[in-house]
């Protein structure tokens, strides 16, 4: 992993630049005030209010100054302290934390590839773009180095952040530089060799300018060789113009390398609705051989056998476990090397009677590159167009040797894509009084350029003639993996290696309009209403220049989020929230003639409880929703496009736009904290996710979406006491976390029910503070339990055997 030292000195030389510059533009405006009064007035659109250790105020679901017990919308917010104390790193690390949030299915382990009430999300850095869903094909691994807090604000939004995701916006709140200085250093160790080092510094230059430098580089090893490296930099500047006019001038360059396992443990291939039998039950005479002219593998008995003696009961039903030394992961395989690259300016600004004004602009560049395997199928018994084990879909046998446990069209895919955004946020805001009713107007615009580029090269197995051979895993209990590079296996005289390569530009506006009403102590609405449009430009390079396909797509349409909290209390309020969202129904995929289809939109209805007690000191909230998606993008299972399959047919599109995604449940989120000795976040989630397939699926009947869990739920509970004898408190904390059985079937490969088991996981951690350092210990998998962290497509990704890391901190 390279940082690029031209970058890094760019993110810090011009926020240096712009934070110096500004007084000049506004040199007439300036005046001298004091820094407390300056951030009481400038403060506008995300206010953080605290009572002990808890946040009870959000900007974020509505742009304005509600409290979470006035805001009429499903909003969940989580504190660094409770991520510190957790040792959380990064955005997946956290998610613990928050109900209705979870790993997606079909889950290719490639960045934070998250679903929120069985829909994706969409990610924002203090309310502006942070990289978008993309599903498996490029994504950063989103690091919570300098992250204060995570608001996961429910449902689509595309009013108040532009083109989103139809389950949520996750908004990352960086930490800003402050006035009083602060110096923190912190190291780390732990295990499968991992470690880190930290450095956050701030305090103010003069009166009016302050500064804030955080520096983090980690790496580990990883369980079953998913490794992990990290730098950063983040370097950010804070000016006040004047009493009126405020800058935040701010700077990052993240460079990592993760390595992906796509594969994890595989399901053995086995149709067993042929079989009205226990798996381990099976006979080589029920592995019956289907007829010679069918053209299917015809196996000898000594073979069938063979075959049926590796049958277990969990074969076609869940993954083969490989154990904790074994990992599919190639050689051949690289790491997603990431490398980002942002610049934000934020002005905020009193214009007097009441108007405020916050801009952002933003420049954002990402960078992917990686080489990851998919498939990897260890069949043993399938059915293809009618006939018993058709080539290559059956068990591997070469020069009369049967491998039973063999995997087969295997694919090494190397990606490389890049990203370029420009975004800009314009949010005016009105506060005003008619009588004994008060509101706030606002009118937001927004516009954001996305230039995309993107590559796909493939390299195939024996089952594939498109690219010299991969050598076969012959025993995926013991890998055999070839050498050399991905290189070596193109072949360049038939050019097939090149699956996809184009350059795509997205751009997306809107404008909303919204009104937050106080009707009166009680009653509060919120009724917004947007216009909002995408066009799309792809031209496929793949194509020489003259046959060269170009398309232009746009959309547009009307988007709303309708709210109303009634306080039936001073401590329990009710809401009900009625959103419409849109996107692009493809925000990265490849386009053709015949997909001009509507954009992807989504609607969701909540209707929720809030309450707090004990003085402030818990918070919680119970809602009910109903959430959906529609024109989702989805494979073909007709389209095949290696010619050596007997089912080859590329006369069909390869993808299909009319999949419905639809989630219904109820979720819990409750906080507490008692006299900074006893601390507990809680949140549990019941939802049935449905999917109704589209044209393009084999099977066209409703189904369980895959990978997701109905139920899950999640705890963390804190104690400090000095137990009589210690100068400061030592702090004891204990975690678990339930997670359902995940769905990992496709009728396609004659799966028809296939998943990963429920499990309970435990965490703890223990804590000392002294004056100016601090010491932690973090156990993660207590009990060491196996478990499934994510589920893949027919598989499941191990999650990583009992660790440990302990964490030292100085402050000065």
């Amino acid at each position: 992993m390279n940082i690029s030292l031209n970058k890094i000195t760019t993110a810090i030389s011009l926020s240096l630049t712009l934070g110096i510059s500004a007084p000049f533009a506004f040199a007439a405006d300036s005046t001298e005030i004091s820094v407390e009064s300056t951030e009481k007035e400038m403060e506008k659109v995300t206010v953080y209010g605290r009572h002990n250790r808890l946040i009870l105020e959000s900007g974020t679901a509505t742009k304005s100054n509600l409290s979470l017990l006035e805001t009429p919308a499903p909003i969940v917010v989580v504190d660094e302290i409770l991520l510190l104390e957790q040792g959380q790193n990064t955005l997946q690390d956290a998610i613990r934390n928050v109900s209705g949030l979870t790993q997606s299915g079909n889950n290719y382990g490639i960045g934070d590839n998250l679903s929120l009430r069985g829909l994706g999300v969409n990610f924002t850095i203090d309310g502006v773009y942070a990289g978008a869903d993309l599903d498996n094909n490029y994504n950063p691994t989103r690091s919570l180095t300098n992250i204060e807090s995570i608001e996961v604000l429910k449902g689509p939004a595309t009013g108040l952040y532009g083109t989103g995701a139809a389950g949520g916006i996750i908004n990352l709140i960086e930490k800003k530089p402050q006035f009083i200085p602060s110096y923190e250093a912190r190291a780390s160790i732990g295990s499968f060799e991992s470690y880190s080092l930290f450095f956050d510094a701030t305090n103010k230059i003069n009166d009016d300018l302050a500064y804030r430098l955080v520096v983090n580089h980690e790496d580990s090893e990883g369980y079953r060789d998913r490794s992990s490296e990290r730098s950063e930099i983040y370097a950010s500047l804070r000016y006040k113009a004047s009493k009126n006019h405020e800058f935040i001038f701010s700077s990052a360059y993240i460079d990592d390398a993760i390595q992906i396992d796509s594969i994890g443990d595989p399901v053995r291939l086995i149709d067993l609705s042929f079989f009205n039998l226990d798996p381990a039950t099976i006979t080589a005479d029920d592995l019956a051989n289907g007829p010679i002219a069918d053209g299917g593998l015809q196996l000898t008995d000594a073979q069938r056998q063979i075959l049926a003696d590796t049958i277990l009961s969990t074969d076609g039903v869940q993954p083969f476990a490989l154990g904790d030394d074994v990992s599919l992961v190639s050689p051949l395989s690289t790491p997603n090397e990431g490398e980002e690259f942002r610049l934000k300016i934020r002005h905020d600004a009193d214009l007097g009677a009441d108007w405020f004004l916050t801009q952002q602009l933003l420049y954002r560049t990402y960078d992917s590159d990686y080489i990851r395997q998919t498939s990897a199928y260890n069949y043993i018994y399938v059915e293809r167009n009618g006939v018993t084990n058709l080539e290559p879909r059956a068990p591997l046998v070469i020069d009369g040797e049967l491998y039973p446990y063999a995997a087969r069209r295997q694919e090494y895919r190397n990606i490389t894509a890049s990203e370029d955004t420009i975004q800009y946020f314009f949010d005016l805001s009105n506060s005003w009084e008619l009588n004994s009713i008060e509101g706030e107007h606002l009118i937001t615009f927004n516009y954001e350029n996305r230039d995309i580029s993107f590559q796909q090269l493939s390299i195939w197995d024996g089952d594939d003639s498109r690219s010299f051979a991969v050598p076969y895993i012959l025993d995926i209990r013991n890998p055999n993996f070839p050498t050399g590079s991905f290189e070596d296996f193109i072949d360049e005289e038939n050019g097939e290696s090149l699956r996809s390569k184009y350059d795509k530009t997205i751009q997306a506006w809107g404008i909303n309009l919204q009104e937050v009403v106080h009707f009166n102590d009680a009653l509060i609405g919120r009724f917004a209403v947007a216009v909002s449009g995408v066009k799309q430009e792809y031209t496929n390079l793949r194509l020489d220049a003259e046959e060269r396909e170009e398309f232009d797509f746009d959309d547009s349409g009307f988007t709303y989020n309708l709210g109303l909290t009634y306080r039936i209390t001073e401590e329990i309020s009710t809401f009900v929230n009625f959103a419409k969202g849109r996107t692009a129904a493809s925000v990265l995929g490849s386009l053709q003639a015949f997909d001009n289809t509507p954009d992807t939109e989504s609607e969701s209805f909540d209707l929720g409880v809030r309450f707090t007690a004990l003085n402030e000191q818990l918070l919680g909230s119970i809602v009910i929703f109903e959430t959906s998606r529609t024109n989702i993008r989805h494979s073909n299972f007709l389209f095949e496009d290696n010619p050596d399959d007997p089912a080859f047919n590329t006369t069909v599109p390869e993808f299909l736009f009319d999949e419905n995604d639809s989630t219904q449940g109820v979720e819990l989120d409750l906080n507490f904290d008692i006299n900074e000795q006893w601390a507990m976040n809680v949140n549990a989630t019941y939802q049935d996710p449905i999917t109704e397939p589209g044209s393009g699926r084999e099977s066209r009947e409703d189904e369980e979406t895959k990978g997701l869990p109905k139920t899950f739920a999640r705890a963390w509970l804190s104690y400090s006491n000095n137990f009589g004898v210690l100068k400061n408190p030592l702090k004891l904390s204990l975690g678990i976390s339930y997670e359902d059985e995940r769905s990992i079937d496709s009728s396609s490969f004659g799966i028809d029910r296939a998943y990963v088991n429920s499990y309970s996981k435990w965490d703890a951690a223990v804590s000392y503070e002294g004056d100016n350092w601090k010491a932690q210990l973090n156990v993660r998998n207590l009990t060491d339990k196996d478990y499934y962290s994510n589920a893949l497509f027919l598989g499941g990704l191990p999650g990583a055997e009992r660790n440990a890391e302990l964490t030292v901190n100085y402050f000065f």
